[in-house]
């Protein structure tokens, strides 16, 4: 819909990029605009599934992105200012397992997550060269490695290993981390949860969500995304419908502590939504509901001296054939004391339609509901990688850029919202950057990090259809001496090429 414009973005940032590249000197002296975003570059990889995840390799100069549109591949992309991206023959993996979920790069070796041909049983790591595309090893993990990185260091591999039921769910394998060591041939450690089996009441009572039909808690949790610290020592790896992270040491090998995210408070004016799709308007406003926050990608920075961790709170469901937890507030008996308005609030037009989950808040057991419980933050959160205490939580404010915007999707109104889903953090000027990907708003939230307790909007960079991946390359390895940010987008299979103005 918007391919006039991004084409005409696309041209007049090559045409600078010709007249201004600094590629010779390495880095540009200016000072890089972070409110200025331009897309330079894109490629249409096909259709839905087409474009989820991207690395890019500054030695070969390629950029790897997940394709399972058809068959899994891992398309290889080349960009120059001439000629844009060109996509060159990809690395077929069909043969190797099921579908590849992530990629990443470190050293000249790219890594490949994949999952096995049956989603249950465990999944592997294909390392492959980054510029001849043979394949050097292959290293079983954990059932459905989701996710999968580089410690910044290059010593390490960790892959969180989803470990997903089957639709009807009556196969469950654990969720778990996966270490690979490079130093020591590519050796395996995978670590699962059965030791916080104990803590699980305390946890629970704090956030942490444990619902799965007959499942133990090592079960019921499905590691999504992993960060690493700057030392390399340390991981801390989203537990998303758990509502939890976990906290990982990487050279001892061993799972440290789970943190439970607690839960949105809907009835305070900062965590204003729009909780219905039928009332023809877009209105935040408050209601007497919570929300977990449920975060799926995570990335650790640094600032004021300090360690954070900042996550895209998307929010998921569990919804199988075997087993379902989603309903509709208008759908659910609602108690009379807790909500002496339950009519009113089971409207359309107010809280009806709005999916929830069944798997909690009947708290007097009477069967009807006390308490209700949506899905996703609809928005990003800071956490103090040290204590594990939220610092920061954006509320209502990122909804409302997009509303300001224009590209807030009312249809998704009833179900999370924009759905912030991926995010990383990037050094520009010094300064901590973040890219959040909003799947619903079809967009990219750029924010300012430097004091965490406040973070600074920059800019709301429209995207192709439901941004997935989000990658960034600083302005030292890119091709073109500036800082880019690489985005792949999973609902139109495009891959785009974003960078800076020059103050």
């Amino acid at each position: 819909m918007h391919t006039s414009r991004y084409l005409l973005a696309g041209s007049f940032a090559i045409l600078c990029l010709v007249s201004c590249d600094h590629r010779d000197a390495g880095l540009d002296p200016r000072t890089e605009n972070t409110s200025v975003f331009r897309e330079i570059a894109t490629l249409d990889l096909g259709g839905t599934a087409a474009s989820e995840i991207s690395a890019y390799d500054p030695l070969s100069q390629r950029i790897f992105t997940v394709n399972n549109e058809t068959v899994p591949k891992v398309e290889v992309l080349e960009y120059s200012t001439a000629n844009g991206l060109v996509k060159r023959a990809p690395i077929d993996v069909s043969a190797l397992g099921g579908v590849a979920n992530s990629v990443a790069v470190s050293n000249g070796k790219l890594a490949i997550a994949l999952e096995a041909t049956n989603k249950q049983a465990n999944g592997s790591v294909v390392v492959v060269d980054t510029r001849t595309l043979a394949i050097q090893k292959t290293i079983p993990v954990g059932a459905l490695p989701d996710m999968v990185t580089y410690s910044p260091d290059g010593r390490y591999i960790v892959t969180a290993d989803e470990g997903e039921p089957n639709d009807a769910y009556t196969v469950d394998p654990v969720g778990s981390v996966s270490i690979i060591d490079i130093t020591n041939n590519y050796s395996v450690k995978t670590l699962t949860f059965e030791a916080f089996d104990s803590q699980k009441a305390t946890l629970m009572a704090n956030g942490f969500r444990l619902f799965g039909p007959k499942a133990s808690l090592a079960q019921d949790v499905e590691p999504e995304y992993v960060t690493i610290s700057p030392d390399s020592r340390k991981a801390w790896v989203t537990l998303q419908e758990s509502n939890a992270i976990a906290e990982v040491d990487l050279v001892s090998g061993a799972i440290l502590r789970l943190w439970p995210l607690g839960t949105k408070d809907v009835s305070l004016t900062i965590n204003a939504i729009d909780p219905s799709d039928r009332d023809n308007k877009i209105a935040l406003a408050t209601w007497p509901i919570k929300t977990f926050y449920l975060p799926d990608a995570i990335a650790h920075f640094e600032a004021n001296g300090g360690n954070y961790l900042i996550t895209a709170d998307e929010g998921d469901t569990r919804a199988y054939g075997g087993y379902n937890e989603e309903a509709r507030i208008s759908t659910l008996t609602l108690d009379p004391v807790a909500f002496p308005n339950g009519t009113m609030l089971k409207d359309p037009a107010n809280l009806g339609r709005m999916v929830v989950t069944k798997s909690l808040g009947d708290t007097d057991g009477d069967g009807d509901y006390d308490v209700l419980y949506g899905f996703g933050g609809r928005g990003f959160s800071i956490i103090n990688a040290a204590t594990g205490q939220r610092s920061y939580f954006s509320g209502k404010t990122l909804e409302e850029k997009v509303i300001a915007a224009g590209l807030y999707d009312d249809t998704r109104s009833d179900d999370k919202g924009v759905e912030p889903e991926g995010v990383t953090v990037g050094t520009i000027n010094g300064r901590p950057i973040a890219f959040i990907a909003l799947e619903r708003a079809d967009a990219i939230a750029i924010y300012d990090l430097s004091d965490p307790a406040n973070p600074q909007f920059r800019q709301l960079l429209p995207t192709g259809d439901a941004p997935e991946g989000v990658h960034f390359v600083a302005a030292g390895k890119s091709p073109t001496g500036r800082s880019l940010l690489i985005v792949s987008s999973e609902g139109d299979g495009t891959v785009k090429v974003y960078q800076p103005d020059f103050l």
